[in-house]
């Protein structure tokens, strides 16, 4: 691999509740020459992870509606690659071990330098078999049985015809299809499209599930099962 790294298709996720110091990170990665997307908390930071692709994530820990811990297990459910580097005014050896366990690639205690931030993130950067393009996250174009699935265009197409989808149902598709044949948790679905996980979305998901079945009903060998209590899983047969 190249000892340099190039910065500007670098795209890092942050997701920092202290607006000041989120700011100085943005401003300090982004003269770097880094794109960096700030978010204010756990939800909107997994919210954001699915629209748009990232190649790092550094994560707050102590954080409103959802603390970096769980957003690191929310994100390692979908993406078992991306680098994740938490950034606590912890200390103790105990959340450490717990950032490690979930995931982490590493763990900086507030307050850091500018230097010691850049080098971490380059450190971790390039040992992670996401640059070797080991991810499929920028893929746009699936096969689903007999269907051509276009998420950027939002197509489903069958035998020449062309269904156009809403961008809510081409993204639970796409979630659906990267995941082919494991179980994606409906909580996970709804904080990653919806950006929440209340009754409310729950039953909308249920709605866009039921269109989803329509749609791909043309092959008797999609399916999309509910496993009851837990979530869906898109499965094709051979």
């Amino acid at each position: 691999m190249d000892t340099e790294l190039d910065k500007s298709a670098i795209r890092i996720l942050l997701v920092e509740d202290d607006q000041s110091l989120g700011f100085v990170v943005q401003d300090t990665l982004s003269m770097q020459g880094y794109k960096v997307h700030l978010c204010r908390d756990g939800k909107e930071g997994l919210n954001q992870f699915n629209k748009e692709e990232y190649d790092l994530c550094l994560l707050d820990v102590m954080m409103p509606k959802k603390d970096g811990f769980s957003l690191a297990e929310d994100i390692r459910k979908v993406n078992q690659h991306i680098p994740l580097i938490f950034l606590t005014a912890k200390g103790l050896d105990q959340d450490k071990i717990h950032g490690f366990r979930i995931g982490a690639d590493d763990y900086i205690t507030k307050p850091f330098s500018a230097e010691e931030l850049a080098l971490r993130i380059k450190a971790v950067l390039k040992r992670n078999p996401k640059l070797a393009a080991i991810d499929n996250t920028n893929k746009t174009k699936f096969q689903i049985g007999k269907y051509h699935f276009d998420s950027a265009n939002y197509e489903l197409i069958l035998d020449g015809e062309r269904r156009k989808l809403t961008k809510k149902e081409s993204e639970l598709l796409k979630l659906l299809t990267e995941h082919q044949g494991n179980v994606l948790e409906r909580v996970i679905i709804g904080n990653l499209i919806w950006g929440d996980d209340s009754y409310f979305v729950g039953r909308s998901m249920d709605v866009f599930i039921t269109k989803l079945r329509k749609y791909l009903s043309g092959d008797p060998n999609i399916a999309i099962t509910n496993v009851h209590g837990v979530g869906f899983r898109l499965e094709i047969k051979p």
